[in-house]
C-alpha cells in the first residue's frame, strides 16, 4: 500500500505472519548484535535504527525523507532533554567525587551497623537507591559492591546482592529518565506514569531488602532482623510512594524526579535512627570464615575481545577510582562536615523544584515563559513529518456522531465524511482521523539536567574548587557518557522510526493476540528490553509505543468483559507503566550491569556465574510484578489502583 495518503498499513506485505517478521527484523537483529556478537549497545542501536529506516522505506512504503526525519526527531528528544539530564547528575556525583565529599558520604553510612545484613539494606538498598537517583549509570552497583567488599562481604556474594537491589528504584533512576522517556514515546504525561509508578513500586520496596538479605543467609537468620527490614524497606515505600503522587496531593508542587534520592536518604535516616535509639539486633551476624584468597584476588579470565565487558571494566574503573581513594587517610567525622558533603545534593533538590515551579507557570498560561535570556521553551515541527502521518484505521479512536458537530464543526456525517480531516467512516462506524504531532521542544529551562547543572556550578563555587578539578570532572563526565547518551540517542531514534511508520502498530497487534494474558506479559517484554539495551529508559523507548498499542487492541476485544473495570486510557496506563516496572528487574542482568558489578568487586571473569546466580531472581521478580499489572488491570479492588489520567 503506497504511504501517498500518510496512513499507516498494520499488513503491508497482505500476510500478517510475514508482515510481523519483517516488522521485528530492527528488534531481532539489535538483539543479535547485542547478545550474539556482542557489541555496544552505541553501535547495535545505530545499527538497529538504520534497519528500522529500510523497512520504513522498503516495505512500509514510508518515503525516505520522512523515515529519517523520524529517526532525527527521535535522536533530539533523546539528547535533550534525556542524555542533558544523565551527563548533569553524572557531573555532580562527580563533583562530590573529585572534592572528597562522597568519601565522607561513604563513610557516614559505612559505620552505621556492623551487621553484614544491616550493612546489605542500608548499603546495598537505601544507599543505592540514592545513588541509582543521583547518578545511575551503573553507579549503584559498582559504588556500593565495593563499600559491602570493603565491610566484608565475600565479592560473589556483593555483586549479587547489590544486583538485586538495584531493581525497584531504577525507574527514577538519573532523575526519573525512564518516566520521562516513557511519557514521550506514549504521550502520555509523565506525572500521571509516576502516580502508576507509586502504585506499584512501594510495594516491591518493601519486598526487596527482604528478598535481598535471604540471598546472603537462611529464613531464620534473615527474620531475625525483621525490624530493620520492616523500617528500610517501609521507609523507603513511603517516601517514594508520597513523592511519586505528591502532585495529586499538592497541586503544582511535583518533585517526583527526586523519588529515588529522597527515598533513599529517608531510608537512611529512619533506618539509623532506629537503630541507635530503638532497637539493634541481638547478635551481629557475619559472613562466617575467612574470605579465600583467591576470591579476593581473582585473576581477569575475559577471553577474547568483548566491547561489552571492557566498557564496564572501564566505567566501573572511574566510578571506583576517586571514590575510594583516600581509604586510609579517613578524617574524624563530624555534624558540620556531613552536612557539607550532602549540600550538593540538597542544592540540587532545591534547583529542581525552582524548575518545578516554572513548569506550572508554563501550563498555567499554556505557553513559554519570556525571560531576558529567551524564552522557556522553543518548539519547532519536524520538517515532512508534522502531522503527515495518520495512524491505521484499526487504532483510531471511536467518535459518537452527536458528537461530530462539536468536534469536527460539521452538521452531518455525510459532511464529515466529506471533510476528511477530522473523522471518517468505515466499516466499524465512525473514527477520529489522528494524524500524530512531530514537534521537536527544546525545554531547555525545565528539562531536569538544568537545574541539576545549575546545583552543581554553584556547588563547585561553595566548594571552592580549582580550575583543574572542574577540567577535571567535566573530562571525567564525558568519558563516562561516551556510551550511555549515544545508546540513548540510537534507541529513540529507532523508536521513533517504528512509530511513524507503523512498525510498532504491526507488532502491537500480533502481540494482542496473547488476549487477556498480555497484562503479565507487558512486564516480562519490558524485563527482555533492559536485558538487551541495558537501560530502563532504553526499553521504554524501544517498547513504550508498542506496549500503547497493544493494550489499546487488547482493550477493544476486553472492554466489555474481563476489562470492564478500567477505561482505555487506564488500561493504556497500567501496561506502559508495567513495560518500566517490570523492566527494571532485568537490570540485574543485562550485561552491562553484570560487567560493572565484577568490576566494581573484583571478580573480573565470573561474568557467567553472577549472570547464573541472579538470572531465576530477575525472571521471578518481573514476573511478581506482571501478576500485580494483571490483577490491577483484572480484579478489583486491585483496579482502584489505576488513577484515571
Amino acid at each position: 500500500m503506497p504511504f501517498a495518503a500518510n496512513v499507516q498499513d498494520l499488513d503491508p506485505l497482505g500476510f500478517r505472519l510475514g508482515s510481523t517478521l519483517v516488522a521485528a527484523l530492527p528488534v531481532l537483529i539489535l538483539f543479535y548484535l547485542l547478545v550474539g556478537r556482542r557489541w555496544l549497545a552505541s553501535w547495535a542501536g545505530a545499527v538497529g535504527a538504520g534497519v528500522a529506516i529500510l523497512v520504513a522505506w522498503l516495505v512500509y512504503g514510508m518515503p525516505l525523507e520522512m523515515a529519517s526525519w523520524s529517526f532525527v526527531h527521535g535522536a533530539v528528544f533523546g539528547l535533550l532533554p534525556i542524555g542533558w539530564t544523565v551527563f548533569a547528575a553524572m557531573l555532580l556525583y562527580n563533583m562530590t567525587v573529585e572534592t572528597g565529599q562522597f568519601a565522607v558520604i561513604r563513610r557516614s553510612i559505612g559505620g552505621l551497623s556492623g551487621d553484614a545484613r544491616v550493612q546489605a539494606v542500608l548499603i546495598g538498598f537505601a544507599f543505592g537507591a540514592f545513588m541509582e537517583g543521583a547518578a545511575g549509570a551503573g553507579s549503584p552497583v559498582a559504588i556500593c559492591g565495593a563499600m559491602l567488599v570493603g565491610l566484608g562481604v565475600p565479592p560473589f556474594r556483593a555483586a549479587v546482592i547489590c544486583l538485586v537491589a538495584n531493581t525497584s528504584p531504577v525507574c527514577y533512576g538519573g532523575l526519573g529518565v525512564p518516566i520521562l522517556t516513557l511519557g514521550n514515546v506514549t504521550d502520555i504525561p509523565p506525572e500521571t506514569i509516576s502516580v502508576m509508578c507509586g502504585h506499584q513500586l512501594p510495594i516491591l520496596s518493601c519486598l526487596i531488602p527482604l528478598y535481598m538479605v535471604k540471598c546472603m543467609c537462611s529464613w531464620r537468620e534473615t527474620l531475625a532482623i525483621w525490624p530493620a527490614l520492616l523500617v528500610g524497606g517501609g521507609s523507603f515505600a513511603l517516601f517514594q510512594y508520597f513523592f511519586a503522587t505528591m502532585h495529586l496531593w499538592i497541586p503544582g508542587f511535583s518533585l517526583w524526579p527526586l523519588t529515588d534520592i529522597g527515598g533513599g536518604l529517608f531510608s537512611l535516616v529512619s533506618l539509623a535512627l532506629f537503630l541507635k535509639f530503638v532497637w539493634k539486633p541481638r547478635v551481629e551476624w557475619r559472613f562466617p570464615g575467612e574470605i579465600p584468597k583467591e576470591e579476593k584476588t581473582k585473576p581477569d579470565l575475559a577471553v577474547g575481545h568483548d566491547p561489552q565487558l571492557e566498557e564496564g571494566k572501564a566505567e566501573a574503573a572511574l566510578l571506583l577510582d576517586s571514590a575510594f581513594r583516600n581509604l586510609h587517610t579517613e578524617i574524624p567525622l563530624t555534624a558540620r562536615r556531613v552536612a557539607v558533603a550532602w549540600s550538593p545534593f540538597l542544592l540540587m533538590a532545591a534547583c529542581l523544584a525552582g524548575a518545578g515551579v516554572i513548569r506550572q507557570q508554563e501550563s498555567a498560561q499554556k505557553h513559554a515563559l519570556d525571560f531576558q535570556i529567551g524564552r522557556t521553551y522553543y518548539e519547532q515541527p519536524v520538517p515532512t513529518l508534522h502531522n503527515r502521518v495518520e495512524r491505521a484505521y484499526e487504532l483510531q479512536k471511536p467518535v459518537p456522531s452527536a458528537g461530530l458537530a462539536a468536534i469536527a464543526g460539521v452538521a452531518t456525517l455525510e459532511a464529515a465524511v466529506a471533510e476528511g480531516v477530522v473523522v471518517r467512516d468505515g466499516p466499524q462506524g465512525v473514527k477520529f482521523r489522528d494524524r500524530e504531532a512531530a514537534v521537536i521542544k527544546i525545554s531547555w529551562a525545565t528539562a531536569p539536567g538544568t537545574p541539576v547543572f545549575v546545583a552543581a556550578m554553584i556547588a563547585m563555587l561553595f566548594l571552592r574548587m580549582s580550575r583543574s578539578q572542574i577540567q577535571g570532572v567535566f573530562r571525567k563526565t564525558c568519558i563516562q557518557m561516551k556510551v550511555p547518551i549515544p545508546t540513548i540517542a540510537c534507541m529513540l531514534g529507532l523508536s521513533y522510526v517504528t512509530k511513524y511508520a507503523g512498525i510498532d502498530a504491526t507488532l502491537g497487534v500480533a502481540f494482542a493476540g496473547t488476549g487477556a494474558f498480555y497484562p503479565f506479559f507487558a512486564a516480562i517484554l519490558g524485563w527482555l528490553g533492559v536485558f538487551l539495551t541495558g537501560t530502563d529508559a532504553g526499553s521504554n523507548a524501544l517498547f513504550g509505543s508498542l506496549q500503547k498499542i497493544t493494550a489499546t487492541e487488547v482493550w477493544n476485544t476486553h472492554h466489555t468483559g474481563a476489562m470492564s473495570h478500567l477505561t482505555l486510557e487506564q488500561a493504556q496506563l497500567v501496561i506502559c507503566t508495567a513495560n518500566s516496572t517490570g523492566g527494571v528487574m532485568g537490570k540485574m542482568v543485562d550485561a552491562q550491569s553484570i560487567c560493572v558489578a565484577t568490576a566494581g568487586t573484583n571478580q573480573i571473569g565470573k561474568e557467567a556465574d553472577i549472570f547464573k546466580a541472579v538470572i531465576w531472581h530477575s525472571l521471578f521478580l518481573a514476573s511478581v510484578v506482571g501478576v500485580l499489572t494483571a490483577l490491577q488491570v483484572f480484579v478489583p479492588p486491585f483496579t482502584h489502583m489505576v488513577p484515571k489520567p
